[in-house]
C-alpha cells in the first residue's frame, strides 16, 4: 500500500470534516492518483477548524488542501499536482501526442467547466440549504448542472475514458462527478453515471478512499 510512514513524497489533507463532506475532499485526487502508479506517500494532517500556520501558508497559500512535496518540488491545487505526476508515469498521462494533449484538455475542463457548477450546487445543498436565498437559488443551479452534463455525456460518447486510455483527466473528473453524490442528478446521464462507477471501481480508488476516510476516522473518538 503506498500510504507509508517514511516516504519521500508528502501530501496534505484535514485530519477531520463535516460528516456531509467525508470521501470528498480534493486530497483525495492525489491519494488516487498515487495509488494508480504505486508511488509510497505520507500525509500532512491539519485540524480543518483550526487557523493555517505562517509555515502552511507558505506551502499553500489559501490555507486549502492538497499541498505536494515529493523532495523536490513544492506545489499546490491539485490539476496541477495531477498534472505534474502525469508527466512522471505513462499510467497517468499517454506519452502519444494526440492523447496527451486531450488528457491535458479534459483535464482543465473538469477544473474549469464542469466543477463550478457541480460546486456550486454542492454547496448550497450541504451547507446552505436552511437558508431561503439558497433554497430560490437552487433551480438554477440543478439547470445549470444538467447543462454541464449533458455536454459532457455527448463529447464521451461511448467511450470508457475521456482521452482514450485511463488518465488523470479521469481523476479528476469522476472525483467531480462525485460532488453530485447527494443528489439524482446524474442518474439522468446513465453513460456518465456508468463513467463515474468505472472510476470508483478502479482498485486504486478504493484504496485511496478507505485510506481517506480513515484518517478522518481516527481522531474523533467518536
Amino acid at each position: 500500500m503506498p500510504l507509508c510512514d517514511d516516504a519521500a513524497t508528502v501530501i496534505s489533507g484535514f485530519s477531520n470534516v463535516p460528516p456531509q463532506v467525508r470521501g470528498h475532499v480534493r486530497d483525495l485526487r492525489i491519494r488516487w492518483a498515487l495509488e494508480e502508479i504505486g508511488r509510497d506517500y505520507r500525509l500532512d494532517l491539519i485540524d480543518a477548524m483550526a487557523p493555517r500556520s505562517g509555515e502552511y501558508r507558505q506551502w499553500q497559500p489559501f490555507g486549502q488542501v492538497p499541498a505536494f512535496d515529493d523532495g523536490e518540488i513544492r506545489m499546490f491545487e491539485s490539476g496541477a499536482i495531477l498534472l505534474y505526476l502525469g508527466e512522471q508515469d505513462a499510467h497517468l498521462l499517454p506519452t502519444a501526442p494526440q492523447a496527451r494533449w486531450q488528457a491535458i484538455t479534459w483535464l482543465f475542463a473538469a477544473g474549469n467547466s464542469v466543477e463550478p457548477a457541480l460546486a456550486h450546487l454542492n454547496g448550497l445543498d450541504l451547507f446552505f440549504a436552511q437558508e431561503p436565498w439558497a433554497e430560490q437559488a437552487r433551480p438554477g443551479a440543478v439547470k445549470q448542472a444538467r447543462r454541464k452534463l449533458a455536454s459532457l455525456q455527448k463529447a464521451l460518447g461511448e467511450r470508457a475514458w475521456l482521452a482514450g486510455p485511463f488518465s488523470i483527466a479521469d481523476v479528476l473528473m469522476v472525483t467531480v462527478l462525485r460532488l453530485l453524490d447527494h443528489t439524482d442528478v446524474l442518474a439522468e446521464f446513465p453513460a456518465l453515471a456508468a463513467y463515474k462507477a468505472r472510476g470508483e471501481a478502479r482498485p486504486a480508488f478504493v484504496r485511496a478512499l478507505a485510506e481517506q476516510l480513515e484518517a478522518y476516522a481516527a481522531p474523533t473518538g467518536e
